[in-house]
């Protein structure tokens, strides 16, 4: 790639990612719901913990706790303790149109500041025959209606990831660059082996060491990341052991290349070692993790990058990211490229 142009883009487009990817504010959600269980026939009144929530300067607040799209109940009675507590109560029904004997509802909470905003599985109701109230004709009656939607962008907030969602512009960003990166290097590694040309063994070394340094980097932010929601560094996840032996298998690479000094056969050890490590790659870390369970998005049934993870907001600022640090890379590796160039010169005059 000639010029400088890519280069400030790509250097600007990750500056966009950082000052928007850290001042963009998270949308209102419900962090805790207390209590998150009751029985029917019951006045039930919750205290509901919120999130960047405006329950006070807001305006007046309309919560239901829905059982379908057909049936929902609507607060009796909802007050405001300050901007993030809001007590709500319920007449709740002396039973409901459902055969099970417990059911879980979704707390959903409206006003004119903070728009809607939903808690899925916030409150367990359970069958209580013995006490009487309402009939179930009750939960056709908490009509769902009006509702707001503010202006302005916002990142969704997510039950346990709260503001660390934004690790998604670096922590995966860094790994979809790396694997653009690590296809260039075992591109030119099969360059290399069919034409013996000395300069794509350069290229090759220099895609994949900076492949590896965001590899490394994709580890340390994910190790982070696993620390605030998992509430450590690491577990003895599937997806997470098979990706720490993919990364030691291409820090590997760098051994075998300071294994000897004849270039030629450096360079041949390199480009076959380079492409086995990639093959090992793609079981490693898409195929295995997918067979079994695992904590990680993405495997053993674990949805990621759907439309609950990955909103449109998100998406201003996740697609960019892959491409500045793309760009980053690239702009990396030409240097090193650079660099061998110039010391293979130095080389042959002497």
């Amino acid at each position: 790639m000639k010029g400088f142009w890519w280069k400030i883009m790509g250097a600007a487009i990750f500056l966009y990612v950082l000052i928007g990817g850290m001042t963009v504010p998270l949308k209102p959600g419900i962090t805790a719901v207390s209590p998150n269980h009751t029985y029917t026939g019951r006045q039930a009144e919750f205290l509901i913990e919120g999130y960047n929530t405006r329950f006070v300067s807001g305006g007046r607040s309309r919560v239901w706790l829905k059982m379908d799209s057909t049936h929902a109940l609507a607060h009796a009675v909802a007050e405001a303790v300050d901007e993030n507590h809001l007590k709500a109560s319920f007449s709740l029904p002396a039973t409901f149109p459902s055969e099970d004997q417990t059911i879980p509802l979704t707390l959903i909470i409206d006003n004119q500041e903070d728009g809607v905003f939903v808690q899925p599985n916030a409150v367990f109701l359970t069958r209580d025959t013995t006490d009487t109230g309402p009939s179930a004709e009750a939960w056709l009656q908490g009509r769902i209606s009006d509702l707001h939607y503010p202006a302005g962008i916002k990142f969704p907030y997510r039950s346990i990831l709260n503001e660390t969602i934004r690790n998604t512009f670096f922590h995966v960003a860094l790994w979809f660059a790396m694997f653009i990166l690590l296809i260039a290097g075992v591109y030119h590694a099969v360059c290399y082996i069919r034409t013996h040309d000395i300069d794509h063994d350069t290229r090759s070394s220099a895609y994949t060491r900076v492949a590896l340094l965001y590899g490394i980097l994709g580890l340390i932010t994910g190790s982070v990341w696993a620390r605030f929601t998992w509430d450590t560094f690491w577990t003895q996840d599937i997806k997470l052991n098979m990706t720490a032996i993919a990364m030691l298998i291409y820090l590997a690479y760098l051994l075998l290349r300071t294994s000897t000094e004849d270039v030629d056969k450096r360079a041949r050890l390199s480009a076959a070692y380079n492409i086995f490590a990639f093959v090992a790659l793609i079981p490693l870390v898409f195929v295995i993790p997918r067979l079994t369970d695992s904590l990680h998005p993405g495997n053993g049934g674990n949805p990621a990058l759907g439309g609950e993870d990955l909103d449109n907001t998100l998406r201003l600022f996740f697609y960019p990211s892959i491409l500045a640090l793309t760009l980053l890379g690239l702009w990396m590796s030409s240097l090193l490229t650079r660099y061998e160039r110039l010391r293979y010169k130095w080389i042959f005059k002497s």
